[in-house]
This record gives structure tokens, sequence and C-alpha cells, in this order.
């Protein structure tokens, strides 16, 4: 966020010097427009800002070596003054826009000097939702018919998220942990990107859930990842931060049953018929636990709750939804 503005201005200038000028230069929040605007040299051409995700409201870690550091107020910052120089921004969810634009009044009011806060008002005025596009049509070719028969071995629970703090395993796998004392039976799969300093809980839950796990760790390959989706029968959603939820639709899509907390942007992702019954409330995992039990208990009740709102999260495939990206960027 602090040199990528620098070095992506050197490779323009020395490209679009002898290159004709486009219509429009669409960026995403990771970059410091106001500097980036600042070097390049063009004119006339209107700057869109898509807010993928932001660093004002992103929760903060609370490891050790996290806590021991105040966060560095300078990266919101970036954000909220790349929003000013832009002339459009867009976020990819209604909670996305709305957290960042009620979050603006407490940060700005940190600085000592003149308040900005009325400012606010004219990133509210030129801001709008403009969801992610995702690549559905894909899953298609290896679409298969789920077996929710009741059996010995129960259905399979899925995790297809980064293993990091921010999705809050810990309340995921306490719920897991519930099923497996009570005798519940279910079977998982543990898939999503892993690093060298993923949670602690996953090995933990690797030794506890050994019977259960049928898959464990990021699949390399696109084509398996897919396939593990189409498996599953029931995601079970702990997270504390989606601004938007790829993977979580990508589970949808493939006819998971979506157990999601009533926060963040999951309410958007699903029929308004159906957000009683599948969303659930924040009390330290033990609706979660209950909402799983139900359908464990009951996969009847499952069929025709995932193909309703796998029907829903089609409007974000690409071909459905380019349409709105071209009203929308070619209205400048």
């Amino acid at each position: 966020m602090h040199g990528g503005a620098i070095s992506l201005a050197e490779q323009w200038n020395q490209f679009y010097s002898r290159h004709t000028l486009p219509d429009l230069i669409l960026v995403s929040d990771m970059l410091d427009l106001c500097l980036f605007k600042s070097l390049i040299k063009t004119t006339n051409i209107p700057f869109h800002l898509y807010f993928h995700e932001n660093q004002l409201t992103y929760p903060w870690s609370s490891s050790p070596s996290n806590l021991q550091k105040e966060r560095d107020n300078h990266y919101g910052f970036i954000n909220f003054s790349s929003a000013l120089c832009a002339d459009k921004v867009w976020f990819n969810s209604h909670y996305h826009r709305n957290s960042f634009l009620s979050a603006l009044p407490d940060f700005l009011n940190q600085f000592p000097d003149r308040k900005l806060k009325h400012q606010i008002s004219l990133l509210e005025q030129k801001s709008a939702v403009l969801p992610l596009g995702l690549d559905l049509e894909k899953f298609d070719a290896f679409r298969s018919e789920k077996n929710l028969e009741k059996t010995s071995k129960g259905p399979i629970l899925l995790w297809n998220h980064r293993w990091e703090y921010d999705k809050n395993p810990e309340d995921f796998f306490k719920a897991l942990f519930r099923l497996k004392e009570e005798a519940i039976p279910f079977q998982l799969v543990l898939l999503g990107a892993n690093f060298r300093k993923k949670p602690t809980i996953f090995e933990k839950a690797k030794k506890i859930l050994s019977n259960e796990i049928i898959h464990y760790g990021f699949s390399l390959n696109e084509n398996d990842y897919i396939k593990w989706l189409w498996k599953s029968h029931i995601l079970p959603v702990s997270s504390i931060q989606d601004f938007f939820g790829g993977s979580v639709v990508e589970a949808i899509y493939c006819k998971n049953l979506p157990l999601l907390p009533n926060r963040l942007a999951y309410p958007e992702h699903l029929p308004e018929k159906w957000k009683k019954k599948l969303l659930y409330s924040e009390d330290n995992g033990n609706t979660l636990y209950e909402k799983l039990k139900f359908f464990i208990e009951n996969p009847h009740e499952i069929t025709n709750l995932t193909e309703a709102c796998s029907q829903y999260v089609k409007k974000y495939n690409w071909k459905s939804i380019i349409p709105l990206y071209d009203s929308l960027l070619n209205d400048k």
C-alpha cells in the first residue's frame, strides 16, 4: 500500500506514452490512488475505486505479536483519501459500504486538526454496491447429485476458507467437538489455503476429529477442490470477517446448506424466505451447534433449501452480472 503506487506509476508512464489512453482506470483498495494520480502523466481519465476489503474495519488479530503494537491508522487513511480522489467508489457488498462509511466519523475524530467529517457525505454520494463477479459456470462440469440419505457416517461438513484468525475456526471446531462428544455422526472436509503460522486449533482438530476428517489441507488441483464442494452437504461458517465471501458463495452454488452467522455480508447471499432458518445469532457457537444438529438429524430438510440457495447466488455468475458492470462502469 506504500510502494505499489510508485511502481505502477513508473510502468504507466513507460507504457502509455506510446499507446492510446484507456477510457477508464479501475483500481483496487490496495492502491494509494492519490499518490498514483500525482505521479502519472495523463489527464481527464476517470478513476473508479473498487473496495474488495478495507483497512479501516478489517478485524485486528488478537495474537500477542499484534497486541504489542498499535494499529497503523495510515492504512485506513489511504483508503479514505483514495476514495476522495476517485470519481466513483464501488463496494462488493451493502454490508461493506455501510460499515466503512459508518466507521469514518470515529476514525476521523482521532486527528487533531481540522475535522474532515464533512467529506463523508461526498463519499456517500459517489459510492454504491457492485457485487463480486464469480466464474460459477466452471463448477457445472463437476456437478454430482448429493446422497442425503442418513448413513452411519453422517453428512459431509465443509470448511473451504483460509486457515486464519479472521475466519474464526475456534467457534467452528467448538461446535464440531460437541457433535462428536454427543455421538452425532458427521464427516469433515477441510479445504482452503493454510500458512506457516496457521491457528493451532487446526492441529488440535486433526487429532480429535481424526475419524471424521476425510480431507485435510489445501487442494493444489482446482478440479479436486470443486469435486469436494459437490461431495459435501453442509457449510457451517463462523467467520468474523467477510466483506463479500467468495468461498461461501462457491459452496452455496454447489448445493451445500449454508449455516451462516447473522452478520457481515452473509445475509445478502440468502433468499429472504430462508434467512431465519439458515442464519444464527452470535452466542459463542451454541446456536451453530443446534442448527447443525437439527439438519444432521433431519437430512430431508436440506434438499429444498440447498436448491433455493444455489439458484439465488447464480446472480453473481459473470454471465449474469457482467451487464451490470458494463452499465455502471460505462456511466463515467
